[in-house]
């Protein structure tokens, strides 16, 4: 049994016409530090995005920075959302994780139960995860 399959999102149907890397993004904190804390531009952040622009080059996952994911204790964060699933945030990661998120994705992108995949994942990515955030509509009201 997987690791993650009790807690599937529903609404996770890939249609078989479609590209599924297009509903895929990763978002990586342009702001980060290195592991010294170094102020030093361009941020290890600034680094690890462009890595993984390059890792994605050609495909249509969607890469887009940010300012701040507020994971500064464990350095360069990231994060892997995809429309009506979980989404993933990362730490611990390096200026050249950009293909480890890149392959995390792509794992993302075909997984029919709207997880990431525990088998295949890059070890950055399982011993990096910080946070598994469900999508809205998987709420339940509490009244």
């Amino acid at each position: 049994m997987e690791r993650d399959s009790s807690f599937s999102a529903e609404t996770a149907d890939v249609l078989p016409d479609s590209d599924p890397l297009a509903g895929v993004t990763v978002i990586v904190c342009a702001s980060c530090r290195d592991e010294i804390g170094s102020d030093g531009h361009p941020r290890a952040g600034e680094l690890l995005a462009e890595d993984t622009r390059r890792a994605a080059s050609g495909e249509s996952i969607r890469i887009r920075s940010v300012e701040c994911l507020g994971n500064c204790k464990r350095r360069l964060s990231a994060a892997i959302l995809r429309d009506g699933c979980w989404s993933y945030v990362f730490g611990d990661l390096t200026t050249t994780s950009g293909a480890d998120l890149v392959t995390g994705a792509k794992l993302f992108a075909t997984s029919t139960d709207g997880l990431i995949p525990w088998r295949g994942r890059p070890d950055s990515l399982k011993r990096g995860l910080v946070a598994r955030i469900p999508p809205l509509d998987l709420f339940k009201d509490l009244t």
